[in-house]
């Protein structure tokens, strides 16, 4: 079978370089899914010369207009849901009943930001003064830079991609260089779906070279970037110095609270869930299970119990529960982070080793990992992971357990098992996310609703719902005297 080619877009244009980058299957290495170009420097001023052209005509676009073509775009990826999500685990790993939920989310999220179009308003409010009429109206930004990660390939891409079009933006958008194949059919869809030459770029290549003329291309008025914190950082700084509009997601270290009263068969399944399915490659993961003392060792047996049910492979097999890394890259980091975990916390009690044998040789498998007795100071209860290994640590009381959770320098997500409605107020007010459940896995967002976090897991404005808005537009406000 011939190995698919894919083809960079500039102002309307399928683009070539001649230079390419695999994008092989972190289940099966031996499968290739497709070659993308490798762009350099160049490509990314001739985008955003492409993105700085089209940028009047379509920020003078009425919003419904726009809003159409955005629904064309969701009902293009609707046509294409089955081989979507199938493309999506054999680029990414994570299993196709996961993947096909993805895909539903971007189509949802189109279809969000599409009906925003006929409703996005501004202020109107009453002046203090006789016969002035005051509002203020919503403008676009301009050429905004998009940059996004590999564990959400298809779902991150369209809440970024949908709102900054809406608002009358145009864009070029960086995908991660492991997983660019599902984002880039979402530019298809676009292109199919009529979106005007140059509105929409898109570039796939080293995230340090792009990276770095991006974010100093001269028509570029804001960026938006979703991945480590170093790399988010570094893009801080230097986005800085041109007083560029930033919005940074970066990672989190995340808390479940296991409380004495909670629904504890609930309690294990939404830990398990958090901790382990798409491989623990969720920046919403739960990666510390805060127990309380009282349940300390009766959970502890049960989260083991149920831990070491889940299967591991190709996540295109039926009744698969976690699959790969997403690369050699990722699995080394996980494994470098479980001989870390063995020398702070003593043997794992469950998992602990890269999987080989059969199938799984031919892929980046490592089994699910927990670490009991896991104290506050330890790397493995500090820094972020990235992988299915889960730091169990255990509490006094919920008090204990508040201050166990915010003793962390991220704040993206965060999680209580309870069913005490005082404590569930307590945590609400008191935990120092931007992402908070209750009686539900860590991991899980939904479309229409603000996300990001605090501390140094977010910087700018927050991303979907309206919230979108704060960043992706502008006010200009009115004063008319009659």
């Amino acid at each position: 079978m011939n190995t698919p080619v894919f083809s960079n877009y500039i102002a309307g244009e399928w683009v070539d370089t001649g230079k390419y980058i695999e994008n092989r299957n972190p289940a099966n290495t031996d499968e290739i899914v497709g070659l993308h170009p490798k762009a350099v420097a160049a490509d990314v001023e001739k985008a955003a010369a492409a993105a700085a052209g089209a940028f009047p005509k379509w920020a003078a676009m009425p919003g419904p207009a726009r809003g159409a073509i955005l629904y064309k775009t969701a009902d293009i990826l609707e046509h294409q849901f089955d081989s979507l999500g199938a493309e999506m685990t054999r680029e990414e790993g994570k299993t196709l009943p996961e993947a096909k939920g993805e895909v539903r989310r971007a189509i949802n999220i189109f279809r969000y930001y599409a009906g925003e179009g006929s409703r996005a308003g501004g202020i109107l409010t009453p002046s203090e003064r006789e016969r002035v009429h005051t509002f203020a109206i919503r403008k676009p930004i301009g050429v905004v830079g998009l940059i996004t990660p590999w564990n959400f390939p298809i779902a991150i891409p369209a809440w970024k991609i949908a709102p900054a079009l809406i608002c009358g933006n145009t864009i070029i958008v960086k995908p991660a260089s492991v997983s660019p194949l599902s984002s880039w059919r979402i530019v298809e869809a676009l292109h199919m779906a009529g979106v005007p030459k140059g509105v929409v770029n898109f570039l796939t290549g080293s995230g340090g070279e792009l990276g770095g003329a991006l974010v100093n291309a001269a028509p570029l008025k804001a960026i938006s970037f979703t991945g480590s914190n170093e790399v988010g950082q570094w893009i801080h700084a230097e986005a800085s110095r041109r007083r560029l509009r930033i919005q940074l997601e970066m990672g989190g270290k995340n808390p479940t609270i296991v409380l004495a009263d909670a629904d504890f068969n609930s309690a294990v399944e939404n830990t398990v869930n958090a901790a382990f399915f798409s491989t623990g490659q969720k920046c919403t993961a739960t990666s510390r299970v805060i127990v309380e003392d009282a349940i300390y060792p009766r959970f502890l047996e049960a989260l083991i119990s149920r831990t070491r049910k889940l299967k591991v492979g190709n996540g295109m097999e039926p009744g698969v529960d976690i699959g790969p890394c997403v690369d050699l890259g990722q699995l080394e980091t996980v494994l470098k982070y479980i001989e870390i975990g063995r020398q702070e916390a003593g043997e794992p009690l469950v998992g602990g080793n890269r999987l080989t044998g059969g199938a799984h040789d031919k892929g980046f498998f490592v089994e699910p990992t927990i670490f009991a007795g896991v104290e506050e100071k330890m790397r493995i209860a500090q820094e972020e992971i990235f992988g299915p290994v889960l730091s169990v640590m255990r509490a006094k009381d919920f008090t204990d357990a508040m201050r166990i959770a915010n003793n962390i320098p991220f704040g993206l997500s965060a999680s209580i098992q309870t069913t005490n409605v005082s404590r569930v107020f307590d945590f609400v007010y008191g935990a120092e996310a931007g992402l908070l459940t209750v009686n539900l896995p860590s991991a899980g967002v939904e479309y229409q609703l603000p996300f990001g976090g605090t501390k140094d897991s977010s910087f700018g404005p927050k991303e979907q719902g309206p919230a979108a808005f704060d960043f992706y537009s502008d006010y200009k406000t009115v004063y008319l005297k009659y």
